[in-house]
């Protein structure tokens, strides 16, 4: 049982309309009711704030809990850690249910950034526009496009990451300008290793070089599938013709993350398309640690559109059945922080989101490579946003990893993907 020191806990909140009707509303984005903004810190009540998160083997979230009790506990605030499993399945399920239940067990929660719509649309989310307003200066702005449904931002970023193309130079003189250099190089200098197993995975490696082409998921408003579309059929033809040609070797279609990376690092491939955590292993490497070199996702030859990373990464959300969203958004503010932030970069190797994370010392020595970090955040991209993510990354992998396998024709994938994404937007 959460104890609370101060009475009026909704201090800022409007819940009048809720009292009166006796019920509350489907979803926030139908209501003004759930909106946090700064001024709300100042009147928090004393209390026990929950943090749900995915279990973090690194110890980076006890770390960030142990500082802001340090510095919060004798004004009477204590920031607590509740992990949830490692699997991200089982990571979103237990919130879910929670916030089915109603239940305040949850105060603030670690959201991976593809949910950020979802939770939104479902009514489990305060609204944190004011509050986000207020700090967008210190973010970098891509990272804004996750905390995004329907004009309104229901998150704080917290942690991000993008993808790079990593190479050696005794294999390949110069680093790859467009991704056309990247296959063209992968022909000499042994192949291009990427994730291209049917998973949430391959839509990011599919959606980098469509979106680098000019190509979209989803129409402007969200409503429809744009996936059937010049743009991203040049771009997955293109990938089909990297297998063909030797670019890529047919083992990519089952790889995940780590076989790409070890495929790698022993030889095997002479270029990666990976996350950052990919380099901080290469260069513990004595094999590849002195040729390695890391550079941001590539335009797609003269498409006109800049290189393209995608985000991940997760954000900091407040649960709309917290009894405290005073104490709770003090403890994003923290979290979000340079104090929080760093220590998440230095101890959990995830990539900060406000700029001011990376002038820190101790993060400059520890990711030399920072300020081409920083490049490829500011030139991503957001997945699809939109409640039915899932079954349109979905749509997505599957039939694209069916025509890489020469299952179907390029043609064909996109306009099952088309149809099937069609359909789950139909579901909400």
């Amino acid at each position: 049982m959460k104890r609370y020191g101060k009475a009026g806990i909704a201090s800022g909140v409007a819940v009048v309309a809720l009292i009166a009707t006796g019920c509350a509303p489907t979803s926030p984005t139908a209501s003004e009711e759930f909106v946090v903004d700064p001024s709300m810190m100042e009147d928090a009540a004393e209390g026990v704030v929950t943090w749900c998160a995915q279990k973090d083997s690194s110890g980076a979230f006890a770390a960030t809990v142990d500082a802001f009790n340090a510095e919060f506990e004798a004004d009477g605030y204590t920031l607590e850690l509740l992990e949830f499993p490692e699997s991200t399945d089982e990571w979103r399920n237990q919130f879910v249910q929670r916030q089915e239940a109603k239940s305040d067990e949850c105060d603030i929660f670690s959201s991976d950034v593809v949910w950020t719509a979802e939770f939104a649309n479902k009514g489990y989310l305060y609204d944190m526009t004011p509050y986000v307003e207020d700090r967008s200066d210190e973010f970098i702005p891509s990272t804004f496009e996750t905390t995004e449904y329907e004009g309104k931002n229901w998150a704080v970023p917290y942690g991000t990451n993008v993808g790079f193309i990593f190479s050696r130079t005794d294999r390949t003189a110069d680093a790859p300008q467009t991704w056309q250099d990247v296959y063209a190089d992968a022909t000499t200098a042994g192949t291009l290793a990427y994730q291209g197993s049917a998973y949430e995975g391959l839509t990011v490696n599919f959606l980098e070089i469509a979106s680098a082409n000019g190509g979209t998921v989803l129409t402007e408003d969200g409503s429809e599938s744009a996936i059937n579309s010049p743009e991203n059929l040049e771009a997955l033809e293109f990938m089909v013709n990297g297998l063909a040609v030797g670019a890529a070797s047919p083992a990519v279609l089952t790889y995940l993350e780590e076989d790409s990376r070890r495929a790698f690092e022993s030889g095997n491939a002479g270029l990666l398309r990976n996350w950052t955590y990919a380099y901080v292993l290469g260069k513990q490497n004595p094999a590849i640690a002195d040729v390695l070199q890391m550079t941001p996702l590539p335009p797609f030859s003269d498409a006109g559109q800049p290189g393209s990373g995608i985000l991940g990464g997760t954000n900091m959300v407040i649960s709309r059945y917290t009894d405290n969203p005073g104490a709770s958004l003090k403890a994003i503010d923290y979290i979000t922080s340079v104090d929080g932030q760093v220590p998440a970069a230095l101890i959990g190797g995830q990539p900060a989101t406000i700029y001011a994370a990376y002038d820190d010392a101790e993060l400059q020595e520890a990711l030399p490579f920072y300020e081409t970090l920083v490049a490829g955040i500011e030139q991503a991209v957001s997945r699809p946003v939109t409640p039915v993510y899932a079954l349109v990354s979905r749509a997505i992998y599957s039939n694209v990893n069916e025509a890489l396998s020469g299952s179907v024709t390029p043609e064909e994938a996109l306009e099952n993907a088309d149809a099937e994404i069609n359909e789950a937007l139909n579901t909400f």
